[in-house]
């Protein structure tokens, strides 16, 4: 029988306060905790614990949900094929959260950024990085702490998902300098280049092209 881990804390005692409701919890000020990881912002989760605590909560932890095979990592049916050919399953964790007397299941998927954590990077350190994201969302959307990281990170999202933001001549841009740096750094000719991507040097020149044929097309077509 597996036993069961909560993480958390539990003040014991008699309830001196109730905790506070959701537009009072989305009020507080959590800036001057958050932290930064590759670039993103992120919320602790024990912070998210502490801050609870402060404002009312007595009993505050979250434990991993396992499925039938007694692993806390469920696997969905859907498949993904990597640019080295290799397919990858999308996986997700789900933690029961309890506040006090409210508790409830919530999912999360385990992600590398906004793209999903491939199978040979899956490690114990991952999985629970996801159910401590799940924890910290799930108390951002049930009872409002932390809620304007997420909404806040939604919009970035859908700005990054937003295909008319982005711009043909940056990606140019990315390709040449992408280009220059294998020249350099890996001490290769074009041509050496070229047959190591199964192309001539002309067809490689023709790619380059390919940027300015396509914004001219679609200047022409946005203008019909």
């Amino acid at each position: 029988m597996l036993k069961k881990i909560t993480i958390g804390m539990n003040f014991g005692g008699r309830r001196k306060k109730m905790l506070k409701n959701f537009n009072e919890l989305r009020k507080v000020d959590v800036t001057p905790y958050v932290k930064q990881r590759d670039g993103a912002d992120y919320l602790p989760w024990a912070t998210v614990v502490d801050l609870l605590h402060e404002n009312g909560a007595e009993k505050v932890f979250f434990s991993p949900v396992y499925n039938e095979n007694g692993s806390s990592l469920f696997m969905s049916a859907e498949t993904f094929t990597d640019s080295k050919g290799n397919v990858n399953r999308c996986y997700e964790v789900r933690i029961e959260v309890t506040v006090d007397d409210d508790t409830f299941i919530y999912s999360y998927p385990l992600l590398n950024g906004i793209n999903p954590v491939k199978d040979n990077s899956l490690n114990q350190n991952v999985v629970f990085k996801a159910m401590a994201r799940a924890f910290v969302k799930a108390i951002a959307l049930r009872y409002g702490l932390g809620f304007s990281l997420w909404s806040k990170e939604e919009l970035d999202a859908q700005d990054e998902d937003d295909i008319y933001k982005h711009n043909l001549f940056a990606i140019k841009e990315r390709f040449q300098q992408i280009y220059t740096k294998v020249l350099r750094n890996k001490h290769l000719t074009t041509k050496e280049i070229a047959e190591k991507c199964e192309m001539t040097e002309d067809e490689v020149k023709v790619v380059f092209t390919y940027f300015d044929q396509l914004d001219r097309f679609e200047k022409k077509l946005l203008a019909l």
